[in-house]
This record gives C-alpha cells, sequence and structure tokens, in this order.
C-alpha cells in the first residue's frame, strides 16, 4: 500500500465535517492483476434514502518541486482509479482531492482546464489548514 498523502487526514477531517461518512480508508480496488488503494471511500445519505451517494477520493498535496510532473502522475493516478472504478464500484463518483493554493494557480491555467474537462476530472478543492472543503467541481 502506497504511504498516504501529507494532508491526508485534513481531507478526511474535511469530508466528514461536509457530512461523509468515511466508509474505506484506503478503498481496495483490484482490477486486471493489479491492486489499487484509493485514499478514502465516503459516502451521504440524500434525505431519507437507504443508498446515499458514494465517492472515492485521491488525496494529492502538489508540494513536489513542479506542479506539472505533480499533475502528470495524479491524472495517471485518476484515469487507473476510474477504469478499475468502472469495473467493480460503478456508481461510485471518483474525485481527485487538490489544496486551494495549487487550485487558485495551476489548476486555473488553460492547459489545465482542458486537461481536467478531456478526461472528465472532478475535483475537491481544500484548504488544509482549516481542514474544509472549499469548492466541488463536476
Amino acid at each position: 500500500m502506497a504511504a498516504r498523502d501529507v494532508f491526508h487526514a485534513a481531507v478526511r477531517q474535511a469530508l466528514m465535517t461536509d457530512g461523509w461518512t468515511i466508509t474505506h480508508d484506503p478503498l481496495f480496488v483490484a482490477f486486471g492483476g493489479v491492486d489499487r488503494y484509493i485514499d478514502l471511500g465516503a459516502e451521504k445519505l440524500i434525505g431519507a434514502e437507504r443508498d446515499g451517494r458514494q465517492i472515492a477520493v485521491e488525496v494529492k498535496s502538489f508540494l513536489g518541486p513542479s506542479l506539472v510532473s505533480d499533475f502528470h502522475a495524479a491524472l495517471g493516478q485518476f484515469l487507473n482509479y476510474h477504469l478499475a472504478l468502472a469495473a467493480h464500484h460503478p456508481t461510485r463518483m471518483l474525485y481527485l482531492a487538490v489544496p486551494v493554493d495549487a487550485y487558485d494557480t495551476f489548476f486555473m491555467l488553460p492547459f489545465t482546464q482542458a486537461a481536467l474537462a478531456h478526461y472528465h476530472v472532478h475535483l475537491i478543492v481544500y484548504d488544509p489548514q482549516q481542514q474544509e472543503i472549499t469548492q466541488w467541481t463536476l
């Protein structure tokens, strides 16, 4: 299993504060002979529904020396996880969690916006110091 991201606990707390129940930490998904561990699995009941909304969240810090390299690694991981979830958990929506500082700079660039749209990447933008979610993107 991979090491946890530096902001893992902050995102976990932010999701719980936002009303999500953490169901997996990490969420294990095996597909095509490769085991994967997505950082968090969570669900949220909607009104009186017994079956609520389910998500999987891959947490990234974007603290490396190159935001482009961090983005390439995160996007590749997201795409692999998306494929595995489609096979085994097709109702679970996958999100990439990114810190607000990276979102406000790198994720606003035209290249990054085009890549996110092209690959249908859903984001959770979080503030690691406040341990809160500032934005959900679809």
